[in-house]
């Protein structure tokens, strides 16, 4: 028996590789740029996966001891083993003041140093227009725990005075939100006060933000730790939200104590690369399958005629793989090499960009990680080798092929049946399920590729023959003679319009929905921000105002025995002054009754998906993770734009870190300008949209990438078609016109494959989101359409030009 590895099969790899380099080309590209695209979205899962928050106030204290940031749910699923979901808390979770006593205790503990961050204001906030000024503050004692050593002058001694930090620009003699500056110190922007002003201005006596612990000299970090641990756990403290043991943090771990947005985000962000890169993964199987399979089914004569002179059929295949893994070996070790600069400029970018990054997000890039995209190059070239083992088989005649049929009815119904899934789920479940039908839907249309080209050629054959002259009837001739190839040619084509089409339209569907419920929504005259409703009531023609502030929930529920947790943004309102200012749109009971504690309204989809209603309860997690079960007094239709939950302003303020009011809407007299509507915004929104368009921008030209290369493949394969009919008779005129109705063609049926395959999962994913249709900008519909009729035009007629020249 031959081996893959016996002079023959060399001997037929290395010629079969020169003698078809043009073909190869394709797959080359193909390769190169999938590899490079896969490899830097490892670089990325990579740099994500090792993210913490940066650790700055905190530098001088090997141990800090905070609250529990994360909340818990444990479940399990049906048939499976207990399983834990976790969700990240974005509002402080504060502990005893009496923890600082115990630290104090603890041996080896130079000192415990309690710490509280809070905002000092100042400005005119008791009229429009007038600026107010926001500041960080401190006690002078935390500035240890960096250290912040003073630059000049002295430190804080009075309620009235206060030391800056250098950052701020301040100096000694100035006087900052109504305190005398005393010194500077090194570090960021901050405003250091007294101990006791501190705990004043904090608004929370018997608790603190957090302790730093100051070590002996000599006493390592391990020791510590394990000391103070011991000493929380038999003094028995419990934070003040949740009542969850208190955690005692070192090294970067600390960095989560001071910038709380840091570790959601990075979960986030670590959730949505690892969803788009399953996504990048099919598409790219897709993608080479289709081209690799496309080169070998092409020499399907060749491989006869190996077998008829003695080859066998081992010797075939193995010759096919060698050759395939030279190609994708070469073409994956330059995208793996692309991979690295296109990797450090997404992530350049981001860092550039003001905001993005949430404060304190650290994502490291050591030199090891890079070693990844040559794992990447290696499964690259893994999927092409494997793709042999189908290709290189004799093929059946063109029409047969019972399994493929059967595989592609069976994923044409698995992607129906998640379309309807997406139809009767909300939120990312929903999201999900439309992603997941869209993907089933394409490999089962690639599996049925040459029957739906003959239904397709079966429609058009009449028009080809009677109005398109001697042009239309060997386009139809073709079309019926080589529906495989024809097939192959779609799939892509298909591919790349409903990936389009559901990426574009999704977003905009959501975008449009959500700004129309906020125009809606958004009942106001005026708008203030860096004041109080208090102070805007007093204002001259207030009719009512309401403060609106901006927090977040965790709503825990399970879901076939699996626990989910889901972090959603909230709005905090006053009651008395909805009227004229904020219009959610109730369907179900009064907004009047949140002016009782312990309620909540509650959005039309999530009331529906949790099944209550005006009187019945829910159970959230606030911004600190206490939770709360709240009674329900309205339901309400605008949550696109207002959120799923409406709390009332003084059960959502005690529970978060900044207490202030996001603005102030009033009704009134009619403003000079409009009021900007109000509406929710993810945490991480804008970082994890900018990631996700720069993916979806670059699968999308993988895609428009595998519909040149497939086309460039089959045009190659054809140019003896070609020239033979040129010998026999056929004009470059009437080829031309020929390959100008296949590209008519092949747009068409493409398209409308495409819009259909796309349609139907964006349908069930709009209608469960926004209770409507989807929407896609007219613009971007003529880009789509516009982008494949040019890639599709260059790609049949790019390797025929010499053919028709001669």
């Amino acid at each position: 028996m031959s081996r893959p590895g016996n002079p023959a099969v060399r001997l037929l790899a290395a010629r079969s590789l020169r003698a078809h380099r043009k073909a190869w080309a394709a797959v080359f590209a193909a390769v190169a740029v999938t590899t490079a695209l896969l490899g830097a979205l490892a670089l990325a899962l990579g740099s994500t996966g090792l993210g913490h928050a940066r650790v700055e106030r905190y530098a001088a204290a090997p141990v800090v001891v905070a609250g529990d940031q994360e909340v818990r749910r444990t479940a399990t699923p049906w048939g499976g083993e207990p399983t834990t979901e976790t969700a990240g808390l974005t509002e402080r979770v504060r502990i005893p003041e009496a923890a600082v006593a115990v630290l104090r205790a603890v041996p080896g503990v130079r000192e415990a140093v309690p710490d509280d961050t809070f905002v000092v204001r100042d400005g005119g906030a008791g009229s429009a227009g007038a600026a107010t000024r926001a500041y960080t503050g401190r006690s002078w004692e935390a500035a240890r725990l960096a250290p912040y050593r003073l630059a000049d002058g002295r430190e804080p001694r009075s309620a009235g005075e206060a030391v800056v930090g250098a950052g701020l620009g301040a100096a000694v003699g100035d006087t900052v939100a109504g305190r005398r500056i005393v010194g500077v110190a090194e570090g960021p922007a901050a405003l250091y006060v007294t101990a006791g002003e501190a705990r004043r201005l904090a608004g929370h006596p018997g608790a603190v933000d957090a302790v730093g612990v100051l070590a002996e000299p000599g006493v390592p970090v391990d020791a510590l730790h394990a000391r103070v641990r011991a000493a929380l756990d038999a003094a028995g403290l419990k934070d003040t939200a949740a009542g969850q043991p208190l955690r005692a943090l070192t090294g970067n771990g600390r960095g989560g104590v001071e910038h709380l947005g840091a570790p959601p985000a990075r979960t986030e962000l670590l959730q949505l690369l690892a969803a788009v890169s399953g996504t990048l993964v099919l598409v790219a199987v897709l993608v080479l399958a289709s081209l690799v399979a496309q080169a070998l089914q092409q020499r399907a004569a060749e491989r006869e005629l190996l077998l008829s002179v003695g080859a066998t059929p081992r010797q075939v295949r193995g010759a096919a793989g060698r050759e395939v893994a030279r190609v994708a070996g070469a073409a994956a070790l330059l995208g793996a090499l692309a991979s690295v600069p296109a990797f450090l400029a997404l992530w350049s970018a981001l860092r550039a960009r003001t905001g993005v990054v949430p404060e304190g997000l650290e994502l490291p890039t050591p030199p090891w990680l890079f070693a990844a995209v040559l794992v990447v190059a290696a499964l690259v070239v893994g999927i092409t080798r494997l793709v042999v083992l189908f290709a290189a088989r004799r093929p059946g005649r063109a029409g047969k092929g019972g399994a493929r049929r059967v595989a592609g009815l069976v994923l044409l119904a698995l992607g129906a049946g998640s379309a309807g899934t997406a139809a009767l789920q909300g939120g990312d479940a929903a999201a999900a399920a439309a992603g997941a039908a869209t993907v089933t839907l394409v490999a089962g249309c690639a599996l049925l590729g040459p029957w739906i080209a003959r239904a397709a050629t079966t429609v058009l054959d009449r028009p080809f023959r009677w109005f398109g002259g001697a042009p239309g009837r060997l386009t139809a001739a073709g079309a019926a003679a080589h529906s495989r190839r024809l097939g192959a040619a779609l799939v892509p084509v298909v591919l790349v319009t409903s990936f389009a089409v559901v990426q574009l339209s999704a977003g905009a569907t959501m975008e449009r929905a959500a700004a129309a419920q906020a125009r809606a929504a958004t009942t106001a005259d005026l708008a203030f921000s860096g004041t109080t409703a208090e102070r805007v009531r007093e204002l001259p023609g207030v009719e009512a105002a309401t403060d609106v502030l901006r927090s977040t929930v965790v709503l825990a529920r399970t879901e076939a025995g699996t626990p989910r947790l889901d972090r959603l943004p909230v709005l905090g309102v006053d009651a008395e002054g909805l009227a004229g200012t904020l219009d959610p749109g109730v369907v179900a009971g009064d907004l009047a009754g949140l002016a009782a504690a312990g309620t909540v309204a509650v959005g039309a989809d999530t009331a529906e998906s949790l099944e209550v209603g005006p009187g019945s309860t829910v159970e959230l997690r606030l911004g600190d993770g206490t939770p709360k079960r709240l009674r329900v007094v309205a339901v309400y239709e605008r949550s696109l734009a207002l959120g799923e939950f409406l709390l009332p302003k003084s059960e959502l303020a005690p529970h978060m870190s900044d207490p202030y009011p996001a603005r102030v809407l009033a009704a009134g007299p009619t403003g000079s300008a409009p009021v900007a509507p109000e509406a929710v915004t993810l945490p991480g929104a804008e970082l994890n949209g900018i990631v996700s368009g720069g993916i979806v921008a670059a699968i999308g030209g993988l895609t428009v990438l595998s519909v040149l290369s497939t086309l460039a493949l089959i045009g190659a394969g054809r140019r003896g078609e070609l020239g033979l009919l040129r010998q026999v008779g056929a004009s470059a005129g009437q080829l031309r016109r020929m390959l100008g109705l296949e590209a008519g063609f092949l747009t068409a049926t493409g398209l409308l494959v495409g819009l259909v395959v796309g349609a139907l999962p964006l349908t069930a994913f709009a209608w469960a989101l926004t209770g409507g249709l989807p929407y896609l900008p007219p613009a971007q519909a003529g880009a789509i359409a516009g982008v494949v009729l040019v890639t599709v035009v260059a790609g049949v007629f790019g390797p025929s030009r010499a053919t028709l020249r001669r």
